[in-house]
């Protein structure tokens, strides 16, 4: 089996809910998919930012599999 493991930072919105980039990750999947990668596993860590902007950022680690 090949493998292709691959993160995306998803930034949450200032005002409301939600990911401001899910787009991002939409993205990255598709294009895996283009390639022959099916999304075999993902998961999530939070973390909360304090900089310029704040938002709470959600890092998204996907594993994609050969078919």
């Amino acid at each position: 089996m090949q493998y292709v493991v691959l993160q995306v930072t998803l930034k949450e919105k200032f005002i409301g809910t939600g990911s401001k980039n899910l787009s991002q990750l939409e993205s990255v999947i598709n294009e895996q998919a283009a390639k022959g990668y099916r999304l075999h596993t993902i998961s999530t860590a939070s973390a909360t930012s304090t900089g310029f902007g704040g938002g709470d950022r959600i890092q998204a680690t996907m594993v994609f599999e050969k078919i």
